[in-house]
C-alpha cells in the first residue's frame, strides 16, 4: 500500500545524501518533494502542512549543520516526525477491572467489521483469553451467518439469538450477549454492529443506542485503508456522534495509496491499534507506529518478522534443529519442516520485504513465487523415507522416478539434491565458524570430550600438556603459566627471582660433557666413552 510513498521518499533521500552540507536551499527543495509525496499518497492536508513545518523547523537547527552526516540526520527527523502522525506510541487495548470486557465495533459498511471481528476474537483466544462474539448486525443480508462461519473458524463461540437479515433487535441482543458471558465466565465481548453505505441519523442512532445499553470499555472505529481522504470525514463524524476511542485498519495489504492510515490517528487524536493485511484471521496484529514508520523508509521491520517467526517456531524444535545443522545430520525431511514452517509465516515477498534494503529490490521481490515452495515440496514427498533419510542413495533411476512422480523434471530434482548439499555443508562451516546462535555452548563440549584422546594422552589433547581452552599465549612463551615451567624450555619465574636467574638449587649442565654422535653416518657410535644426555 505504501510503496509508491516509499518509492518517492526513497528518490528524494537519495539525492540527500549525494551532498556533504545543506544549505536552506536543500531543505527547501527536500521539503517540497516530501510534500508532493505526501499529498500524492492520499494524505490529508491539514495532516501534510504540519508534518512538512515540524521537519523544516527541526532540519534548520545546528544539529543537523554540524552533523558528520547531515543528510541521515534529516532522515532520522523524517522518521521521528512520521511516528508522531501515526500515533507515537502502541496502543494497547483496556481492559474492565471486572469481567467481562465489552469491545463494541463501528464503521461503515463494508469497512470489514465482521471479518475483523472474527480476527480479534482468533487473536485475543491466542493471548490467553476467552472471547464471545455477539452478532447484533442484525440489518445487512447473512452477517449473522457470516459470523458464525468465521467463529467456527477461529474456535470462538458466536452470540446468534435472531437470525438477522432486517429481524431482531440489536440492542436487545448485545444485552443479552453481556448476561450470556458472565454466565459462561467469557472474560471478553466483541460486539459486532451494523453500518450503513454513508453516515446516516438512523445508523448513528442505532449505534449511541448499543454503546449506552452494553457501556462497552474500548469503542473501535473500523476503517478501510483503501477509502482515501474520505476515511477522515467518515471518522470525524462518528467521533462527533457515538465516539470512539481507537481505530483499526483494514486492507492494508491493498493497492490504494494509503493516505488514511497517515491521517486519521492525527486528526482525530485517537490512535491506530489493530491493523489487518490480508484475507486470513491469522493476518491481523497490534499496530506500531514506528514500525509502520520504518517500513514506509524502506528501513525493514526486523522486530515484526522476530515476533511471527517466534510464534511459529517453537523452542525445542529450533534447538533439535540447530543441533543437527552442527553435527551435518540435516536430512530433507528436516529441510521439507523448516520449509513447511516459514509458508506458515505468509507469502514469502512480504517476509523479504520486512528485511532492512529490500525496498530496493521489489522487481526481484516481485518475482518471487511461492509456487516455488510447493514444487519442492512435492519432490520431496515423492521420495521414500529412505532417501529423504540420506539423499545420498539417490541414483539416476531414483532421480526419474521422483521427477515422474512429482511432475517435474529430472534436472529440477537434481537440483533440488545438489542444492541441499551445498546448504547442509555451509550451515555446519557457520556453525563451527560461530556464525549460528547458541552453538558456542554445543561446540566447546565437543571440543573437550574431543580433547580426551589427544596425543599423548594429555587431559585436553594438546602437546605440552595445555588443557583445552587455555589460550596458547599465557606467560612462559609455550603457553604455560606461571611457575609450571615454560619460556624457551627455560623453569617458569618464581616469586622474588630475579628476570633470567634459576631457582636455588640448580644450575647451568656443563656442555664439556655432552657427547654427540659423529656427523659420518646413522648408527655408527663415534665413542666408546659413555653416552652423555640427547641434546634436547
Amino acid at each position: 500500500m505504501f510503496d509508491t510513498l516509499s518509492d518517492r521518499l526513497e528518490s528524494v533521500f537519495k539525492t540527500l545524501r549525494g551532498k556533504g552540507r545543506l544549505s536552506d536551499a536543500d531543505i527547501d527543495a527536500t521539503m517540497r518533494e516530501i510534500r508532493v509525496a505526501l499529498l500524492e499518497a492520499d494524505v490529508a492536508l491539514p495532516v501534510v502542512r504540519e508534518f512538512v513545518d515540524a521537519v523544516k523547523e527541526r532540519s534548520r537547527g545546528a544539529a543537523v549543520s554540524a552533523a558528520l552526516n547531515p543528510a541521515q540526520q534529516v532522515i532520522s527527523i523524517v522518521n521521528e516526525e512520521l511516528v508522531h502522525i501515526l500515533g507515537g506510541e502502541t496502543r494497547r487495548l483496556r481492559f474492565a477491572k471486572n469481567p467481562p470486557t465489552v469491545i463494541m465495533l463501528a464503521g461503515l459498511q463494508g469497512s470489514g467489521k465482521t471479518t475483523l471481528a472474527g480476527k480479534l476474537a482468533k487473536w485475543l483466544s491466542g493471548q490467553g483469553h476467552a472471547p464471545l462474539l455477539v452478532a447484533a448486525d442484525l440489518q445487512r443480508p447473512n452477517a449473522v451467518e457470516q459470523l458464525q462461519v468465521l467463529g467456527k473458524q477461529a474456535g470462538v463461540p458466536v452470540f446468534a439469538p435472531e437470525p438477522g437479515s432486517g429481524v431482531g433487535d440489536p440492542v436487545a441482543v448485545a444485552k443479552a450477549a453481556i448476561e450470556h458471558a458472565k454466565r459462561l465466565n467469557h472474560d471478553i465481548v466483541v460486539v459486532d454492529t451494523a453500518g450503513r453505505l454513508g453516515v446516516d441519523a438512523e445508523m448513528m442512532q442505532q449505534a449511541i443506542n448499543i454503546r449506552d445499553a452494553v457501556d462497552p470499555d474500548e469503542i473501535l472505529f473500523v476503517v478501510d485503508a483503501m477509502v482515501g481522504q474520505d476515511a477522515v470525514n467518515t471518522a470525524q463524524a462518528f467521533l462527533d456522534g457515538v465516539g470512539f476511542d481507537g481505530v483499526v485498519l483494514t486492507k492494508l495489504d491493498g493497492d490504494a495509496r494509503g493516505g488514511a492510515a497517515l491521517s486519521v490517528a492525527s486528526l482525530t487524536g485517537r490512535q491506530i491499534m489493530f491493523a489487518s493485511t490480508g484475507e486470513k484471521l491469522e493476518d491481523f496484529d497490534i499496530f506500531h507506529p514506528e514500525r509502520m514508520a520504518s517500513r514506509i523508509l524502506g528501513m525493514g521491520d526486523i522486530l515484526t518478522l522476530i515476533e511471527q517467526t517466534q510464534s511459529a517456531y517453537e523452542a525445542g524444535e529450533a534447538e533439535e534443529t540447530a543441533r543437527k545443522i552442527t553435527e551435518g545430520e540435516l536430512t530433507l525431511d528436516d529441510f521439507l519442516e523448516q520449509m513447511m514452517m516459514v509458508r506458515k509465516l505468509g507469502p514469502i515477498g512480504n517476509l523479504l520485504g520486512m528485511l532492512p534494503g529490500m525496498g530496493q529490490m521489489k522487481e526481484q521481490m516481485a518475482q518471487v513465487d511461492d509456487k516455488d515452495l510447493d514444487r519442492i515440496a512435492a519432490i520431496i514427498r515423492s521420495m521414500t523415507p529412505v532417501e529423504r533419510d540420506d539423499p545420498k542413495i539417490i541414483n539416476g533411476s531414483r532421480r526419474v522416478r521422483i521427477a515422474n512422480g512429482s511432475g517435474v523434471t529430472v534436472a529440477e530434482v537434481n537440483s533440488l539434491v545438489d542444492r541441499f548439499f551445498e546448504a547442509r555443508k555451509m550451515m555446519k562451516q557457520m556453525a563451527g565458524m560461530g556464525g549460528l546462535p547458541g552453538m558456542g555452548a554445543r561446540r566447546a563440549t565437543k571440543a573437550v570430550k574431543k580433547g580426551k584422546k589427544g596425543k599423548g594422552g594429555r587431559p585436553g589433547g594438546r602437546p605440552g600438556g595445555v588443557p583445552a581452552g587455555l589460550p596458547r599465549s599465557l606467560p612462559g612463551g609455550d603457553g604455560t603459566p606461571p611457575g609450571i615451567g615454560g619460556g624457551l624450555g627455560m623453569p617458569g619465574q618464581l616469586p622474588g627471582q630475579l628476570p633470567g636467574q634459576l631457582p636455588p638449587g640448580m644450575k647451568m649442565p656443563d656442555l664439556s660433557k655432552l657427547r654427540f654422535p659423529p656427523t659420518g653416518g646413522a648408527g655408527k657410535q663415534g665413542n666408546s666413552g659413555p653416552a652423555g644426555p640427547r641434546p634436547r
